[in-house]
């Protein structure tokens, strides 16, 4: 699969298989982008300009208020394609700094990035 699955969260009601989730460095982030069709399930406006910054790819998704579903194998699945593999970003904001719903995000408020790359295994723990 060449596409990478890019979002500000993930359902954790979703997961329904055995699924490794754990941080990630932004070289890996970034070396796991390289070459690969991004396909972006980003719900927050606010952060979008600043995400897609930091990721150095487009993360506007395709459709407002995207949605994951899961497949009849119980794995991620996304505009009909299925994922085994998820990165999320969440910003991490300046202390006491919480923005206001739809408010635009200043980048100078986010002073760094939380990344973690969830991967589900093929054949455990359904």
């Amino acid at each position: 699969m060449n596409s990478l699955l890019i979002g500000n969260s993930f359902p954790l009601s979703l997961v329904r298989r055995a699924v490794l989730i754990r941080p990630a460095d932004p070289m890996e982030f970034h070396a796991a982008c390289m070459g690969r069709r991004i396909v972006s399930f980003w719900g927050h406006a606010n952060t979008l300009a600043v995400a897609s910054e930091f990721a150095g790819v487009d993360l506007t998704p395709r459709s407002e208020r995207p949605a994951l579903n899961l497949s009849a194998q119980g794995y991620p699945c996304f505009d009909g394609e299925e994922y085994r593999e998820c990165w999320v970003l969440s910003p991490d904001y300046e202390v006491n700094f919480r923005p206001r719903p739809g408010e635009e995000v200043p980048a100078d408020k986010i002073c760094a990035w939380q990344i973690l790359r969830l991967i589900w295994g093929a054949g455990s723990g359904q």
